[in-house]
């Protein structure tokens, strides 16, 4: 056997040892690995699942006893039908929706398209505008609510919808997700639609938009989680209890039921269930996204 090949033997013969120990995991690393796993799922789901217990818990069960329990042993949907007919939470319900659909609507067209600006347009002052973009993410939102609402104010928008909706209608780390989606996208594409006399809409619409779709499902669950479950902003913004959303007008169960949790949590978790409902519609193409993200960002 010669030197070399006494040298690939060893060589391959390290990889190979090497190898084996990032695939395989000795039984006490499992054990620690599951267990950091459910205290994860513990801190996460736990409270998720008292809650629904609690909001599925009739008169019979004590939920102030001292061995909590979780699976409830007189199961009832009384407490949903009560927190639905003693405040409008449909209207609430239905206040959030549209809001919802104007952030959701607002971030696709906005953020996609300054996404494709910042990624594939060559300007005077890109630069500055990624830079002030960037700028604007690192101050909490508390420190510029105030102005918020004076622009509001000031364009006639207070106690309405779309003034709450408006000032998320095109978030900043939307449009660095779209611009990371759309600098993924191979350049030999734009170059050889340009050969092919296509303009920039043109390349947007037919190139660009169709390799980012599940890029714009990932912003889409982001803008619309943000936009149901605000609260500080649209009780800024409401006054009128009418035009309240979801989670504004749920204080009205604290208030009204602060001596039976169950509707509370109740009301809850129906607030919730859009959460899921619209997350479930998007969620191939959301984890196609995220996927997508992870190997060409």
């Amino acid at each position: 056997m010669t030197a070399a090949e006494t040298s690939t033997g060893a060589a391959m013969s390290k990889v190979g040892r090497s190898h084996r120990g990032f695939s395989s995991v000795r039984p006490s690393e499992l054990v620690v690995r599951y267990a950091c796993l459910l205290v994860v799922l513990a801190v996460t789901i736990g409270p998720f699942l008292w809650q629904l217990s609690t909001s599925l818990k009739g008169p019979a069960d004590d939920i102030y006893s001292s061995t909590p329990r979780l699976f409830p042993s007189d199961p009832t949907l009384a407490n949903f039908i009560e927190a639905a007919t003693k405040i409008p939470i449909l209207g609430f319900a239905a206040n959030s929706s549209l809001v919802a659909l104007l952030v959701v609507g607002g971030n696709i067209i906005g953020a996609t398209m300054a996404g494709y600006a910042l990624a594939r347009l060559r300007f005077r002052g890109r630069g500055v505008v990624l830079g002030a973009i960037l700028a604007t993410m690192l101050l909490p939102a508390e420190s510029t609510i105030v102005a918020q609402y004076l622009t509001v104010r000031e364009l006639g928008l207070a106690d309405t919808l779309l003034g709450v909706a408006l000032p998320a209608m095109v978030s900043m780390i939307n449009i660095l997700l779209m611009r990371q989606a759309f600098l993924a996208v191979p350049k030999e594409l734009d170059e050889a639609a340009i050969v092919d006399g296509a303009n920039v809409w043109q390349r947007f619409w037919r190139i660009g938009l169709p390799n980012v779709r599940g890029m714009v499902a990932v912003i889409s669950v982001f803008a619309f989680i943000a936009a149901w479950d605000d609260f500080l902003w649209p009780l800024l913004v409401l006054t009128t209890p009418e035009k309240f959303t979801l989670t504004v007008g749920l204080q009205y169960l604290s208030g009204a039921f602060s001596s039976n949790p169950r509707v509370v949590a109740a009301g809850t978790m129906i607030a919730f269930i859009p959460i899921v409902v619209f997350f479930l519609v998007l969620q191939r193409q959301f984890f196609r996204g995220v996927d997508a993200g992870a190997i060409k960002g």
